[in-house]
């Protein structure tokens, strides 16, 4: 079935604004802007990654908004401005507390990300992502009383394998334009955090299917409770942080402490261009939930991890282009064993192949979440 110009539209929306929302977060990275202390002779990179963490929330508070807005709309449009009628799909009945625990898993995982993607390549933290399948698996079989098939066994391992690769590639041929901020042990320490991040969004995805997923809240709603709840907690630790010494490479110039927010504004006030990389940030995660959402809907859970993967090419390709790194055919090789993992576990492509040649897999009760390079908030494909 061919798709509509609606649905290209749309998948072409999630790439884009997904492969953005990475890249412009790398660029705010490595900006420099005149701080706090007012060296002009020496402006600094950007590195404030518990601020773009809290970025990333206002992005996702914004799919709220846009969730009130087209039920308002329908709401008019059907005449019955006075009742609460189903026509956004998902209930409107449920305490938005249950969103919680996930918002506070969302919020030390994405800080955790940001804290990595400051000390290594955007293609290596786009491809690190990948592990979240991994974590995914194990913590259904032990929380949601499932069982992998040996497929999806086999698409760990070769998953193990991809990250393996990723990793010695970073560490074996590490880019020029890395070397010169940071050394091997801070690139490996920002690979180990991404991969830190993945066991805390994996325990989200648990938590949500066995928790949230009963109430049947529609999942841009949810995206934009966990915006709102994740904000409203790290804009309050924001200011501990302000007071908490750290050493480099977690803690940077001038006061080496946790976040310093003070000095982040003054730096986004005095370099116009880094605004319009940290809003760029924030814009493209609220245009990528919606439309990742939208492809869930439109078309499947699939179809969305396969334009996942193509925004990891995408971003791997502008960063090269960029000279943000250089060129390392083991990333080529570690992202090729990262996508068949993908594909063995998702029973797309591989499965259904041997299939058709007559080799069958073993099946099992039922099947853990769907997992993918996306964020958690990926609705389960619909039958």
């Amino acid at each position: 079935m061919a798709w509509t110009q609606k649905q290209l539209l749309i998948a072409l929306l999630m790439v884009v604004t997904g492969s953005l929302n990475t890249l412009s977060t790398k660029w705010a990275d490595k900006m420099e802007s005149v701080g706090r202390d007012g060296d002009e002779e020496n402006p600094r990179p950007f590195n404030h990654p518990f601020l773009q963490a809290t970025s990333m929330f206002v992005g996702e508070m914004l799919c709220f908004f846009a969730f009130k807005l087209v039920l308002c709309f329908k709401r008019r449009r059907s005449g019955e401005l006075e009742e609460v009628v189903p026509l956004v799909q998902g209930n409107q009945s449920f305490n938005p507390l249950i969103f919680y625990p996930p918002a506070l898993c969302d919020m030390v995982a994405t800080s955790l990300m940001y804290v990595g993607l400051n000390m290594t390549y955007a293609s290596s933290f786009q491809l690190l992502r990948g592990s979240v399948i991994v974590f995914t698996g194990i913590l259904s079989m032990g929380f949601l009383d499932k069982v992998l098939k040996i497929s999806q066994w086999v698409g760990i391992v070769t998953i193990l394998v991809g990250l393996v690769i990723v990793g010695l590639a970073d560490v074996l041929f590490p880019s020029s334009d890395v070397t010169q901020t940071f050394n091997t042990n801070s690139l490996i320490t920002g690979d180990l955090l991404i991969i830190m991040a993945q066991i805390i969004a994996a325990t989200q995805m648990t938590y949500e299917e066995k928790y949230v997923s009963k109430y049947n809240v529609d999942a841009l709603q949810a995206v934009g409770w966990e915006g709102i709840l994740g904000f409203s907690t790290l804009a309050i630790l924001l200011v501990p942080m302000y007071f908490i010494p750290l050493p480099f490479p977690f803690g940077h110039e001038p006061r080496f402490v946790m976040e310093d927010t003070i000095d982040a504004f003054v730096q986004l006030h005095n370099n116009p261009v880094l605004v319009v990389a940290f809003t760029g940030t924030i814009l493209s995660i609220a245009f990528f939930n919606f439309a990742g959402i939208t492809v869930t809907k439109e078309l499947s859970a699939t179809t969305r991890m396969v334009l996942d993967s193509l925004r990891t090419v995408i971003i791997w390709a502008v960063s090269l282009g960029l000279g943000w790194q250089d060129f390392n055919y083991l990333q080529v090789i570690g992202f090729l064993a990262l996508i068949s993992g993908m594909c063995l576990y998702n029973n797309i492509l591989i499965v259904p192949g041997l299939r058709r040649l007559g080799i069958q897999s073993f099946r099992a009760r039922s099947d853990p979440p769907f997992a993918s390079f996306s964020s958690p908030h990926t609705p389960p494909e619909e039958p």
